[in-house]
């Protein structure tokens, strides 16, 4: 009989049942407790925190390009690339502007936060995981904290404003300030910061005006609740009306100066900065294109061809001699078709003439050496005619002469008696020009020298086999102006990281061109100068104000003609810089014509180009004198 007690039945079951009960619950506690941080300890070993340097040298930016003084030439992004990284401290507006939107106790909460504060919001960007689950929101919070632990607030918010996309194409606050109010990241106002930091839950909807200035408000309240903003200064401010999309967006370079981009891009190639490697690195790449010379070649191009054949093609490259930077680059208004300064190869015609008379020069020949000029002439059975079968310089007419009045006969007669033709060809190579060059993938042997071998006596007056890059001509020409000392060219001064470290820079690989001794070099460039300073004023397009000015205009023959021409050139220079200007066609042996029908002359539409170019790119430069050259001969 079970005992009693107070009246109660009191069985030793009962008791074993609840403890059982309490010992289970107990179990179940101590699991509610501990599996999670066991969990935590596992997952904790078993991931890693994602480095936001790492993930930073990932990610595609914009790459740079400067013009020579420093002014922006043109932002590239790749799709999904249109980020520029913060450098330095994020300024206090945009700090507080996207506490107040995104977690206004972030500088205070601590590390294991179960919200969704913004290094959460970071691993989510760069994961790129939407999953909802528990496990991987567990997985997250983790994430998160050992992301707190191991790295600073300060890091770790910038890596969140260099990731979050705001709309417009910008990824990052700093590639947002740019295209919402067209300034630097440390330009923005509070108000204008916050009105950027309003729209991260919702870029989509950054052109809606209502939903834009409904954040922005929210996002004003907040900062001025938290103190960062004064109530005096949140009653003042209206919404900052965004700019236009189309005043910020990027703007690709179109037309004549995609063709700059070209070859600022094969010169980063070259520099070990392939696409990928540059957007990675976010480079900022400053050009030699002095935009001031830039334009200059823009504008005279327009003027002059404005009303001409839509047939007729040109190419203007301007050198700076003293170092060989490209200074101003016209190779065809479509940027997308040929390029006709670097990838295409044309007869000099008589702009050729100098090379013959540097290799005259160097074996010692003077310039009053006199030869046969009249014309025709016949030489080896073949007829060679001057100009129009000009007489102007006579059975007795000197190189100085000659080249002068662009006397082809003469000039024959020099190469294929006195100098031979291989001296010529070494003289131009000296100067500049390449021995070949790859074209449409295909490797091409200039100047008429077959395997190596002297090339024909056409190489004289620049036709035949003759074949040059109107680019290569700006350059060879460069050499004279700049005394003797060959310079090669380039278009990319320096690229710099977004934090200003240089990584390139370029190396100038000066030589003397035209002896060993550089005073001998001197001496002969200085001759050719000499004979090149007073063409400019016998042909009708001297330089203005006085200004010195040495060149050459030139033409290349139509078959079995003398008046009729496929090419025309005007190549020519100060002490300061040198330009080539080419007019030709597609179609390469084609008569040309200007807008009246007559033959395209040298110092016709070319000669109008450059003049009108040298003017415009020197205005307001000192008016300097070529040096007085040692004579030869």
């Amino acid at each position: 009989m079970a005992e009693q007690s107070n009246g109660e039945d009191v069985r030793p079951g009962r008791k074993r049942v609840w403890r059982w009960v309490r010992r289970t619950g107990y179990l179940l506690l101590a699991l509610a407790v501990l599996a999670p941080v066991g969990a935590f300890v596992i997952v904790n070993r078993a991931v890693g925190a994602p480095n936001p340097a790492e993930i930073s040298a990932r990610q595609q930016k914009v790459v740079t390009l400067l013009y020579a003084d420093g002014s922006v030439m043109t932002r590239i992004a790749s799709a999904g690339g249109n980020r520029e990284p913060i450098t330095g401290r994020i300024p206090d507006a945009v700090r507080h502007a996207v506490l107040a939107a995104e977690q206004p106790d972030f500088d205070t909460a601590a590390d294991f936060d179960l919200g969704s504060g913004i290094g959460k919001k970071y691993l989510r960007l760069v994961t790129e995981n939407a999953d909802t689950s528990w496990s991987r929101r567990f997985t997250e919070v983790v994430l998160s904290h050992k992301l707190s632990s191991s790295y600073s607030k300060d890091l770790i918010l910038t890596a969140y404003l260099d990731t979050v996309y705001l709309g417009r194409t910008a990824f990052g606050f700093a590639t947002a300030a740019r295209a919402y109010y067209g300034k630097e990241l440390a330009q923005l106002t509070p108000s204008e910061a916050a009105a950027i930091a309003g729209l991260i839950p919702n870029p989509a909807r950054s052109e809606d005006t209502a939903y834009a200035s409904s954040r922005w408000a929210s996002v004003m309240d907040v900062m001025a609740e938290q103190g960062w903003i004064t109530r005096e200064y949140r009653s003042a401010q209206a919404f900052p009306k965004l700019l236009p999309v189309s005043q910020t967006q990027l703007q690709p370079l179109e037309g004549v100066r995609a063709h700059i981009r070209k070859q600022v891009e094969r010169e980063l190639e070259a520099a070990g900065f392939p696409p990928d490697r540059a957007a990675a690195s976010g480079v900022v790449v400053r050009t030699t294109i002095d935009p001031k010379a830039q334009q200059a070649a823009e504008s005279a191009v327009t003027e002059v061809m404005t009303g001409q054949p839509n047939a007729l093609r040109q190419a203007l490259t301007a050198i700076d001699p003293a170092k060989g930077a490209v200074r101003a680059y016209w190779a065809g208004k479509d940027g997308t078709g040929v390029d006709y300064a670097l990838d295409t190869l044309q007869e000099p015609g008589t702009t050729f003439l100098p090379f013959a008379l540097t290799a005259a020069l160097q074996k010692g020949t003077g310039l009053d050496k006199t030869f046969d000029g009249t014309s025709p002439r016949k030489f080896d059975g073949q007829e060679v005619h001057n100009h129009r079968d000009s007489q102007a310089c006579g059975r007795f007419c000197s190189l100085r002469s000659a080249a002068e009045l662009d006397v082809a006969t003469a000039y024959y007669d020099l190469v294929l008696n006195e100098t031979g033709t291989l001296p010529v060809a070494t003289a131009a190579k000296a100067a500049g020009i390449p021995a070949s060059v790859q074209i449409d993938n295909v490797r091409r042997d200039l100047l008429g020298a077959e395997g190596g071998g002297a090339p024909d006596a056409n190489i004289a007056i620049g036709g035949g086999k003759t074949l040059i890059r109107p680019f290569d001509l700006a350059v060879a020409y460069a050499t004279f102006a700049a005394e003797g000392v060959h310079h090669e060219p380039y278009f990319v001064e320096r690229i710099e990281s977004v934090g200003g470290q240089v990584l390139y820079q370029h190396s100038d690989s000066a030589r003397s061109a035209f002896a060993a001794d550089a005073a001998q070099s001197k001496a002969i460039a200085g001759t050719v100068t000499s004979v090149l300073r007073s063409v400019p004023a016998l042909v009708g397009v001297a330089c203005a104000a006085g200004r010195e000015c040495a060149g050459k205009p030139g033409t290349q023959p139509m078959p079995n003609s003398t008046t009729d021409v496929s090419k025309a050139w005007m190549v020519g220079y100060t002490p300061t810089l040198a330009a080539a200007v080419w007019t030709g066609t597609d179609s390469g042996t084609v008569k040309i014509v200007n807008a009246a029908g007559e033959p395209v002359e040298g110092s016709g539409l070319p000669g109008d180009i450059w003049r009108r170019f040298m003017d415009k790119a020197l205005d307001g430069t000192p008016l300097l004198a070529f040096p007085e050259a040692t004579p030869i001969g």
